[in-house]
């Protein structure tokens, strides 16, 4: 005879099994070590001394074999290494996404609508009367139908032209966007991590465009020295370098990615701490790290102003304060017609997802 079966309440793991519970501890420490699954367990050791994670019926070997069963971990057969697995990789976009859209209240449901009416791809509630050169599967027969007995009748039914009533249907706008990120030396300094924010927004992003907008493109660049793309496998193990900033490198291979793009809607993303210092002339790199050099800033508003011209946005993500950087990036923004904010590294994630959201529901000419 089939029944309930009850189980102990558990408060502090929310319904979930230890291993879950340790899953989830897991998959935050490979951002942080940079997807080094050794170092992640060696910190997950400490944390189990300080905070007694584990107990005598599940241990931390126990994990570990799990982890492995369950396909997060590979062994190399040679060394003994451990690495993660594509299913990690996944795994650690994955709870990137629901960290970041936790913290942000629910919205509209939609799928980046626009306020374009036609022949689109998704019902509307709007309904009007029918006009000419409207298609025939955009009539709504039960409003028609309704329409049509309440002027004419039950006993003499006919639908006329007068009665028919059009359903709304909205495009959906695709988009392309380049998320440029800076890894220069400064996104460590000061006893500060910034590159972490910036990966956990970037792989974010990356498993909500792959499941909730799969027409729409994501293409990520970093840029220190130089710029260069990587692909959204790649994020867990992004690593700053000893590196200056050039911007200008970055903005380049953006708009080189973007014009190959055949969507009507293209936007840049930028996450960067601090102004540009660096540029390449020739095969030779031009730095200079104390203020502002109008020969590297200058480079920068040109190609602001390009942007504008191909009509790519650029919405620029200052984890940075100084009255200086700020006045400069003001300029930059009011050059290309972008948009600017000045984030917090807890508030990163919400000001460009939102952002992200409210530029989808553009109207599509």
């Amino acid at each position: 005879m089939l029944g309930h079966r009850f189980l102990k309440f558990d408060p502090r793991g929310n319904g979930k099994s230890r291993f879950e519970q340790l899953l989830d501890v897991f998959m935050q420490l490979l951002t942080y070590t940079n997807g080094d699954a050794g170092e992640a367990l060696q910190w997950m050791n400490e944390l189990d001394k300080q905070y007694q994670l584990t107990d005598n019926d599940y241990g931390m070997g126990d994990f570990i074999d799990d982890l492995k069963a369950n396909g997060y971990i590979k062994e190399d057969d040679g060394s003994g290494n451990l690495s993660i697995t594509s299913k990690s990789e996944q795994g650690i976009r994955k709870r990137s996404l629901e960290e970041i859209f936790g913290k942000l209240k629910k919205t509209k449901q939609g799928n980046h609508q626009t306020f374009k009416h036609g022949a689109g791809d998704e019902a509307s509630p709007d309904l009007r009367p029918f006009r000419f050169g409207d298609m025939l599967e955009q009539i709504d027969f039960t409003e028609s139908i309704r329409n049509a007995q309440i002027n004419h009748g039950v006993d003499s039914f006919r639908l006329h032209e007068d009665d028919l009533e059009i359903r709304e249907t909205d495009f959906k706008a695709q988009t392309s966007t380049v998320l440029m990120i800076d890894i220069s030396h400064s996104m460590i300094l000061y006893g500060e991590d910034r590159i972490t924010p910036a990966k956990k927004v970037a792989m974010a992003l990356s498993e909500l465009i792959t499941t909730k907008y799969p027409k729409d493109t994501l293409d990520i660049v970093v840029f220190g020295n130089d710029a260069w793309p990587v692909e959204i496998k790649d994020l867990p193990y992004l690593q700053v370098g000893p590196y200056h900033t050039n911007t200008v490198a970055g903005l380049e291979l953006a708009m080189d990615i973007l014009r190959r793009r055949k969507n009507a809607n293209k936007q840049i993303f930028m996450i960067t701490d601090g102004k540009p210092t660096c540029l390449k002339i020739g095969g030779r790199y031009y730095k200079n790290s104390f203020g502002l050099d109008r020969k590297i800033t200058n480079r920068c508003i040109n190609l602001a102003a390009q942007c504008k011209k191909l009509k790519i946005p650029i919405t620029t993500f200052m984890i940075a304060s100084d009255p200086y950087l700020q006045s400069f990036v003001q300029e930059f923004t009011e050059t290309n017609n972008g948009k600017a904010f000045f984030a917090t590294l807890d508030k990163l994630g919400a000001f460009l997802f939102k952002d992200f959201e409210s530029g989808k529901r553009k109207t599509v000419y």
